[in-house]
């Protein structure tokens, strides 16, 4: 564990780092074994070993997973992909949130798991480097370190609204997308030198996911072009400690939250109305309702989303299916609206799903805002697109129950930052 975790900062004299147990990741699947016991902290040096990367590298991306546990779950709340079910205690939904506000009094959590992601993976990339030298060129150890540090800043890049790294001054929160290009952008070449093709389409996916949120259109596209639609690499969840489980699951599994509903989204009608494979929810037990009230309407219904139906279930990180979407955006913004929808259309005629049509461009903007939504459901990543969108003024509507008026579409800077960070104004 860090001495200091805020935006990143470390004494490098003093530091140590938890080693992970083993973390398998691999595409298509949703899990894999894990048994090992944490040997507790140990110092920096003695991690200067060939034989002790792999586990340093497997500790970061157990960071990632969990920010991403956060952030997803939080994110989706205030993306209203679903619904609060009321609580505001353990693995509940706060007041502020459940209103879509992400402020600076309420979101150290969030920052810090984030931060401590970017942190661990960069050192570990930093590490690889130094102790296999030359070797390190082809080594899928630094390959893995690579993706972690990239989606780590992704990840920070789509749902912080700042951009400070390693106790700097505060900037855009767009750094974070410059750094996670870098990061894809070498992992392509070291994991091409590895021959190792998972991680090869990993990074060329997040890339091209990357690119997108930068405004690099054809660029994002290319990328896009050379990834299967069926691929996709998935973070796991565990079921060996509490820290290790699927929140958004656990947090609306019954026994014994039922914290947040599909009940009132845009999902819920979509589903209804298609049948949609993507959007998955249980709501046979309908005498059931939220944990608590919610404001003025009392105990909502409480519909189980069942995208993740186990403690162990894994999240996407990137996927082919996605791909498929950012090639649409990028025929939108050059204006192809027939190729965009063409594009839209390859996952719902795999679904055998009616096709989405559009009478203007206007019309496929607001289909492919849904798309995403629905493709993307419960990854968070919906915060960020949203952003995104509104910051490019780029038109078609959102249905309105995914509209919260006045919300926020980023985590603020806790005030943790700002007090102990001396380069935030005074």
């Amino acid at each position: 564990m860090l001495t200091s975790i805020s935006s990143g900062r470390a004494t490098m004299s003093q530091r140590v780092l938890r080693v992970a147990a083993p973390l398998c990741l691999l595409a298509g699947l949703s899990g894999c074994a894990l048994d090992a016991v944490n040997p507790g902290p140990i110092r920096a040096e003695a991690l200067n070993s060939p034989s002790a990367l792999p586990s340093l590298v497997n500790g970061s991306g157990r960071d990632l997973a969990e920010a991403l546990n956060w952030t997803s779950y939080t994110g989706a709340a205030a993306a209203r992909e679903v619904f609060p079910g009321g609580s505001t205690g353990s693995f509940g939904i706060s007041v502020l949130q459940q209103n879509g506000k992400l402020v600076d009094n309420d979101g150290d959590v969030y920052w810090n798991f984030a931060q401590r992601a970017r942190w661990t993976s960069e050192d570990a990339v930093t590490r690889t480097k130094s102790v296999l030298g030359t070797a390190s060129a082809n080594s899928t150890t630094l390959a893995q370190a690579l993706v972690w540090a990239a989606f780590s800043n992704r990840l920070l890049g789509e749902n912080f609204c700042e951009g400070v790294i390693n106790g700097g001054a505060p900037g855009p929160h767009t750094v974070y997308f410059e750094r996670a290009e870098t990061y894809f952008t070498e992992a392509i070449t070291v994991a091409t030198a590895a021959n190792n093709a998972n991680l090869v389409s990993t990074a060329t996916a997040g890339r091209a996911s990357v690119r997108l949120l930068r405004n690099n259109t054809a660029g994002a596209a290319t990328d896009a072009a050379a990834v299967a639609s069926t691929f996709a690499y998935r973070m796991p969840y565990y079921q060996n400690e509490l820290d290790q489980y699927n929140r958004i699951f656990w947090a609306s599994a019954n026994q014994p939250y039922r914290a947040h509903t599909v009940w009132n989204t845009y999902i819920e009608t979509h589903r209804r109305a298609t049948r949609d494979p993507r959007v998955p929810y249980d709501s046979s037990l309908t005498i059931l309702v939220g944990d608590a009230a919610v404001g003025a309407l009392g105990r909502v219904r409480w519909y189980f989303q069942t995208k993740y139906p186990l403690l162990t279930s894994p999240i996407n990180l990137v996927s082919g299916w996605e791909m498929r979407l950012i090639e649409a955006e990028a025929k939108l913004v050059a204006g192809d609206v027939t190729g965009a929808l063409t594009s839209m259309n390859v996952r719902r005629t795999a679904l055998a799903l009616p096709a989405v049509t559009a009478a203007s461009v206007t019309e496929a903007w607001a289909a492919l805002k849904k798309e995403r939504g629905i493709e993307l459901w419960l990854e968070g990543r919906r915060l960020g697109d949203l952003r995104r969108w509104a910051a490019l003024t780029r038109p078609g509507a959102l249905d309105p129950k995914e509209e919260i008026p006045g919300r926020d579409l980023c985590f603020a800077t806790p005030l943790s930052e700002k007090q102990t960070n001396l380069n935030f104004p005074r």
